[in-house]
């Protein structure tokens, strides 16, 4: 018995063109969408034109003559350029002394604030001592306390020391703050204690595990300590005033005070005084700029447990 295959049907496929998908065309905004933002867009700007409109009054008066700033005050363009201000600021005036006052103090309470504040902080973040709640509700309490209230109360006690018109009245009240002691044990809190147990099974002390485990793990509560500080104790103005009575230890803000005041008499001399002004600005600006994106930083340091 033979079985003959049949000859299987020959299939012709028919090559048709492929046909892509139209791609779909990109929703637009919506109209209100559009009109929304561009709104938002010129209230922000409008804000920042009002926000930064007074300093380039400022930076331009101080390139103007006396007529020209007391006829055209708001005037973004002198009439004619000078450096008379600047000048006379710096050649007839004690404006170098003030400077150096204030970058003085401004250093010195500076470090003194960064260790201080980070011993407290440490302090009352790790240390288990009688009164502990105490010492911390009573910080609490002065950082709601106004500043001007304690002013004769600080006259009082830097008189009764004898450190009165001194370097010393001008810096001691200054080395610790409520804030930056508070900003320290919030950040040392968040540091998990394992770190430290660990030092301390390789002998370490408390100062030790401080000074080499934790704070430098703190860096980003410390810059921002840094910067607070700086600019706190260099745009003080009420504790110098009751500290010291010296022209010789006139700070910046005294001195720009006293120009604003009308020290120098003589017609308004708004260029000069605003040229103090615009110069007094310029570290606290560069400070803030170089450290702006690592104030309390807290991805920084963080250690897993």
């Amino acid at each position: 018995m033979s079985i003959v295959a049949e000859p299987a049907d020959h299939v012709v496929t028919e090559s048709r063109p492929r046909t892509v998908a139209p791609t779909p065309k990109r929703r637009r905004r919506s109209t209100g969408t559009v009109v929304a933002t561009s709104v938002t867009y010129a209230i922000l700007v409008v804000i920042a034109v009002i926000y930064i409109m007074p300093f380039l009054i400022q930076v331009a008066t101080s390139f103007k003559t006396d007529a020209d700033a007391a006829g055209n005050p708001v005037s973004l363009i002198p009439q004619t350029w000078t450096t008379a201000a600047y000048t006379k600021l710096f050649l007839n005036s004690d404006f170098p002394t003030w400077f150096k006052n204030s970058a003085i103090v401004t250093i010195v309470v500076t470090l003194g604030r960064v260790f201080f504040n980070s011993l407290a902080g440490y302090a009352l973040a790790r240390l288990n001592f009688r009164g502990r709640g105490i010492v911390f509700a009573g910080l609490v309490a002065v950082m709601s306390v106004p500043m001007v209230v304690l002013l004769i109360p600080k006259f009082l006690v830097i008189n009764q020391l004898g450190i009165y018109d001194s370097y010393a009245g001008m810096i001691v009240p200054l080395l610790t703050d409520a804030a930056g002691v508070f900003i320290m044990k919030n950040f040392f809190e968040s540091i998990p204690q394992s770190v430290e147990e660990q030092a301390r099974i390789d002998g370490a002390g408390t100062f030790r595990v401080f000074w080499s485990i934790v704070l430098p793990m703190a860096r980003p509560a410390l810059i921002t300590i840094v910067i607070l500080s700086f600019q706190g104790s260099w745009n003080e103005l009420a504790h110098f005033i009751v500290s010291t009575q010296d022209p010789a230890l006139t700070t910046l803000t005294k001195g720009v005070a006293g120009l604003a005041s009308g020290q120098l008499s003589q017609g308004s001399q708004y260029p000069i005084k605003l040229a103090a002004a615009a110069l007094m600005t310029i570290p606290v600006a560069v400070l803030f700029f170089i450290f702006q994106r690592r104030i309390m930083n807290n991805s920084e340091g963080a250690v897993k447990e």
